[in-house]
């Protein structure tokens, strides 16, 4: 199968893909209910979508083409709105989290579309186990060899996103330590991890032409790479995030995304090379280990300091980018939870501190996302 023709797209453009926990207002445990929460949006107008995923208690929304925060925070909140009407009549919660802190692998069902029915009987139990809810972010590029370049550019601020996005904590009703266990479920499957280092498309056709001559691959998304190009779009798609527990975190990161691709378009500040790649397996299971107090080796100078003096640097070297983009309210939100406030993992572990039941976790998880303006301040409410 060819690769196709890299589409031309609004440069620095961004879409959002997020995965949603259905669960039910009994237990809190997730419901299998995405099949009942598709057939009551079927036919309603919405600025993005609402689609299936790989069991049915899991659903995605994605927005259309933002040009930036503001935008892409409307047409969250305006899918939202609709999805919470939806979950209403069926009486289920919504929530965001990387994972659902007691749910039982085995317990789900796969949706029933082809595709899924194929990748289950490829992957086994790891179907199941992919009960995970991730965010994803499209950044639009003008052409193939700038979307390969900002790729492998982006791929040094991986850690950064892992550690603002991180919400899974819990596993089967066990704290692991870890701020991103979602990550763990996905590293499993064996076409995960980073792209090949190519910065030439010619190069990456190569590279396309040769995996699916082997059989294994047959379009892009057999690839399961933290970022990855999607020509069809002409954008980039950066995968490592958890869902945020609200719309506004999910923007915020999304225009941290963008921000950081506008540095990297017009300063081109980095020449990315193979050797970049050393330190990236370390840094990045740090953030999912550790968060924001990870250790970060500088893939460029080999220095060491911690995650949170990186994000801080950064997002204060970004700050003519961020008038140019409009983001500046956004990532001086992200500022205050790398400074102060903490990511939404720290959050959950707090709520489950004070309450000593991962179904209230839950509950108030569910509440963050779909009534977050009614929400009491007897804990702070996630950024």
């Amino acid at each position: 199968m060819s690769l196709g023709v890299f589409r031309q797209s609004d440069a620095l453009s961004i879409g959002i893909e997020l995965e949603l926990q259905i669960v039910n207002r009994h237990n809190y445990d997730l419901m299998p209910c995405a099949p009942d929460l598709l057939r009551l949006l079927a036919g309603r107008r919405l600025p993005g979508m609402v689609t299936p995923e790989m069991t049915e208690s899991m659903i995605e929304l994605s927005t259309g083409i933002c040009t930036g925060f503001e935008d892409a925070l409307a047409q969250l909140g305006e899918i939202q709105q609709a999805l919470v009407e939806a979950a209403g009549k069926l009486d289920v919660g919504l929530s965001g989290g990387g994972t659902h802190p007691f749910q039982h692998w085995a317990q789900q069902r796969i949706f029933d579309k082809p595709r899924f029915h194929q990748l289950s009987e490829l992957y086994g139990y790891l179907s199941k186990q992919f009960t995970v809810f991730g965010q994803h972010v499209h950044l639009g590029c003008p052409d193939a060899d700038t979307a390969l370049y900002t790729l492998h550019c982006l791929s040094r601020f991986i850690p950064h996103f892992i550690a603002l996005s991180a919400s899974s904590p819990f596993v089967q009703g066990e704290d692991t330590g870890f701020d991103s266990a979602r990550l763990n479920s996905v590293f499993a499957f064996p076409l995960s991890g980073r792209a090949p280092f190519t910065l030439s498309w010619e190069a990456f056709e190569r590279y396309f032409d040769k995996m699916t001559a082997t059989g294994v691959v047959k379009s892009m998304k057999d690839f399961y790479w933290d970022i990855r190009p999607k020509p069809e779009y002409g954008t980039i798609e950066v995968r490592v995030m958890d869902t945020p527990l609200t719309i506004a975190k999910a923007a915020r990161i999304a225009a941290y995304i963008q921000t950081l691709g506008a540095y990297i378009q017009r300063e081109r500040p980095f020449t990315p090379q193979e050797d970049d790649y050393l330190v990236y397996t370390f840094n990045r299971f740090q953030a999912c280990r550790f968060g924001f107090d990870a250790t970060f080796v500088d893939p460029a100078t080999r220095e060491h300091r911690t995650l949170r003096e990186d994000l801080i640097r950064t997002l204060v070297r970004l700050d003519d980018h961020a008038a140019q983009c409009r983001s500046e309210v956004a990532l001086r939100e992200l500022l205050a939870d790398v400074s102060a406030r903490g990511n939404d993992a720290e959050w959950i572990r707090k709520v489950y501190a004070a309450e000593h039941h991962l179904p209230e976790v839950v509950r108030q998880q569910a509440a963050q996302w779909m009534h977050p303006s009614q929400q009491p301040a007897s804990l702070p409410s996630p950024a």
